[in-house]
């Protein structure tokens, strides 16, 4: 990263952002190349008072975030912060308060990534979840109770990387989408698969890999036996350019898959069940973290690659009463209104209302490709037998379930009510999708003018 002088920023906003000259305070900030692009870059000092913010600090992050708006191009903060500065009172909270809402108009117009290499807490650590990205190293903490508050309040002790540590956030929180040693490397991939701003498409990437290349290993990745798991990421490996795959939250809801690749050197966002966790099936993080995802790439304008293998929601007492109703809806609710070129492969199973919120016909893709084994129905031929033909004995189970699978458990049933576009050769695959991404590269949607969506969250 090289920090620069800019011809479009004003000698006196380059002064108070910090261009060229020292600055007091424990923020830092200026414009800098990252990821091959002009960027706003922040950064926290932990070696001045521990990182506290200052008002002057929460008003240099604002002034930061707001010039990155203005100048369209993306914000990035990396932070080590104990919080806002005591000695600084009230003045500070304010400050930092500034900081969010300018990190807040910065939402889906250009990309916002946060770094964390040290202990960011307390209210600071809100900024996190205002990124559209977060990295995290090994040093990294982030929390809004201490250990010390959460000893108190419930008389659990707890260690500060137990209740913040890059694994707590990146395996149950779901605020770290990337773990990195080299947060500034990390940083500069992510931003190389996005634009400088939603008014503009990701840069396309020179690629060697044929979009045409053939596909044949594909044939015999997903087992025969139904109950048998696979990885999806590596259908995702296959397909990419050149097998590169940057996976975002790999950790956390592991039943479902959400990274960036490229096709035919143009970025796309891919969504995939998989079925080795928990037979990929959806529960309430796995709606967040896909419907998450859905809406950063609707934002910025990369088209939407959706695999899809899943026997539906995860069923459970403890999930229904925290939300599986709204959540569920959240996945469906995203995609509903994603305008970026959708494409949807299912691989093999697609049961139910998960089958649906995971950008099915009806939900409005705009191309949906089967393999042919394929099994798009509303539910698997033991629930569907259990509940037409009850009763029957054990023999008459088998035969009405293979009849049940033979009639319903195929791809052509969909297809036939033009719910499935084109059943394909799964060596086919590459060409076939990189062909469609191509055709809908014009694609472009008039959005209903509104203040602001009411969505389930």
């Amino acid at each position: 990263m090289e920090c620069l002088s800019s011809p479009y920023v004003s000698g006196r906003v380059a002064d108070r952002i910090g261009i060229g000259k020292g600055i007091t305070g424990t923020v830092m900030s200026g414009i800098g190349r990252m990821g091959g692009r002009n960027v706003v870059i922040a950064r926290s000092f932990s070696s001045e008072r521990r990182g506290a913010l200052s008002h002057a600090d929460g008003v240099r992050l604002a002034e930061s975030a707001d010039l990155a708006r203005r100048l369209r191009i993306p914000f990035v903060f990396i932070a080590a912060s104990s919080g806002a500065d005591v000695l600084n009172g009230v003045a500070a909270l304010h400050g930092w308060g500034n900081a969010a809402a300018a990190m807040a108009r910065c939402s889906g117009i250009v990309p916002v990534l946060m770094a964390v290499t040290g202990p960011v807490v307390s209210g600071p650590a809100l900024l996190l979840g205002l990124s559209d990205l977060v990295v995290m190293n090994t040093e990294a903490v982030a929390f809004v109770s201490g250990p010390q508050m959460v000893a108190e309040f419930t008389g659990v002790e707890v260690g500060l990387h137990d209740l913040g540590g890059v694994t707590a956030h990146a395996r149950s929180s779901g605020v770290c989408a990337v773990e990195a040693n080299d947060v500034e490397g990390a940083l500069a991939r992510l931003l190389e698969y996005l634009p400088a701003n939603t008014d503009e498409v990701p840069p396309p990437f020179p690629v060697l890999d044929p979009e045409d290349r053939s596909t044949p290993e594909l044939r015999d990745l997903i087992p025969e036996r139904k109950a048998a798991t696979y990885d999806v990421r590596d259908v995702a490996r296959i397909v990419v350019d050149d097998g590169e795959f940057l996976e975002l939250w790999p950790r956390w809801a592991g039943q479902i898959v959400t990274g960036f690749c490229r096709i035919g050197g143009l970025s796309v966002g891919i969504v995939a069940n998989q079925p080795r966790i928990l037979a990929g099936t959806l529960d309430i993080a796995a709606s967040q973290k896909a419907a998450r995802f859905v809406r950063l790439c609707d934002s910025f304008n990369l088209p939407i690659f959706s695999l899809v293998d899943t026997p539906g929601f995860l069923p459970g007492k403890d999930l229904e009463w925290r939300g599986m109703i709204r959540h569920g809806a959240e996945l469906a609710f995203a995609y509903a209104q994603a305008t970026v070129p959708r494409v949807c492969l299912i691989l093999r199973k697609a049961f139910g209302g998960a089958y649906i919120v995971m950008d099915s016909r009806g939900i409005g893709n705009d191309v949906c490709l089967a393999w042919p084994a394929a099994e798009i129905a509303v539910m698997g031929a033991s629930g569907a037998v259990q509940i037409l033909h009850r009763g029957i004995d054990q023999g008459e189970r088998a035969e009405r379930e293979s009849d049940y699978e033979e009639a319903f458990l195929n791809p052509w049933p969909a297809s036939e009510r033009g719910l499935v576009d084109q059943v394909i050769d799964p060596a086919d695959t590459r060409a076939v999708l990189a062909a469609v991404l191509r055709q809908l590269s014009t694609k472009r949607e008039m959005v209903v003018g509104r203040k602001h969506d009411a969505g389930p969250q």
